[in-house]
């Protein structure tokens, strides 16, 4: 009994966000002021983007981020933990979600080492209200691992479910699908991202086939973000699955099919090629079984390949 809501450390947690919209109606507001803010595009100089079953963690003091975010999502929920200034970042859509629970916290604690009097403060953005209640399984599933774990969780920001849906025409649609943090002044922000790098195909192929954990992508200490290593079979029929129309691709590889972005399909055709051309990306990507390293250039803001 660790999860905190609205000053009141919990017995039980929600078992859904209806029920704890009902009996801590504080939250309706928090989410009201999120939604108030405009959405501002970012761009990728300062930025450490964070993809699907992706976290990232990192402190004010980083010279190499200002910004740290991740956006399009729908049935995903956003998850962001603060502790004395430090920020965790992941992108859940309920898988992996226990470990890396545990490795976010664990981040910002090691983040904020001499600061032991802050409090931990957890906000959930995204799962919209859906047709089939995806999103409403990935919030059980994130409450439910902050729940158990041996801290004391403070829940700030709940803009999920009913808070973060509206009605267009007769279709129940996201309103925020992403969100930046800046972690020099600690602002939350609904955000988009045009720029998703670096490896964005690489990233987004680990995810399409299939891999069950959440990836953290940034080591502090060294002040590099880190892809991989990791493997995944070959794709059977990737020829067929590039065949197909765009509604086609949208109908059978969306959890949401009616409120994706314009350019899912697009960036769903730039995955399976890449996998297409990377059966094996121990052999042709992670050559001697090594990360990709990639470290801030300070004259452009760029994310750069460096050999680690």
């Amino acid at each position: 009994m660790v999860l905190v809501l609205n000053g009141v450390l919990q017995d039980e947690c929600p078992m859904d966000t209806a029920s704890l919209f009902m009996q801590h109606p504080i939250y309706r507001d928090y989410a009201q002021q999120l939604l108030n803010i405009p959405t501002k595009s970012v761009g990728p100089v300062g930025l450490l983007y964070v993809g699907q079953r992706e976290m990232a963690a990192a402190a004010p003091h980083d010279k190499n981020i200002n910004i740290v975010g991740t956006d399009d999502a729908t049935t995903c929920i956003i998850v962001v933990v603060r502790h004395s200034g430090a920020v965790a970042l992941a992108h859940f859509d309920g898988t992996g979600v226990d470990e890396a629970v545990c490795t976010m916290v664990a981040r910002v604690q090691e983040l904020a080492l001499g600061y032991p009097e802050g409090r931990i403060e957890l906000q959930l953005i995204g799962g919209y209200r859906d047709p089939q209640s995806y999103g409403e399984e990935v919030f059980y599933n994130i409450m439910q691992s902050f729940h158990k774990h041996h801290l004391e969780i403070d829940l700030t920001q709940a803009c999920v479910g009913e808070l973060n849906t509206v009605l267009r025409g007769d279709v129940n649609c996201p309103i925020v699908y992403g969100v930046g943090v800046n972690i020099k002044t600690g602002e939350i922000f609904p955000a988009a991202f045009p720029e998703r790098g670096p490896d964005r195909e690489l990233r987004d192929a680990r995810i399409f086939m299939g891999a069950q954990n959440v990836l953290d992508i940034y080591d502090a200490a060294l002040g590099m973000l880190r892809i991989g290593p990791f493997n995944y079979d070959p794709l059977r029929g990737a020829d067929l699955w590039l065949a197909q129309s765009d509604e086609f691709l949208l109908q059978h590889l969306s959890s949401s099919p009616d409120v994706e972005p314009p350019h899912f399909a697009m960036h769903r055709r730039s995955t399976i090629r890449f996998i297409q051309e990377n059966q094996f990306p121990a052999i042709t990507v992670f050559r001697d079984n090594r990360p990709r390293y990639y470290r801030r250039d300070e004259a452009t803001g760029f994310w750069s390949l460096v050999r680690y």
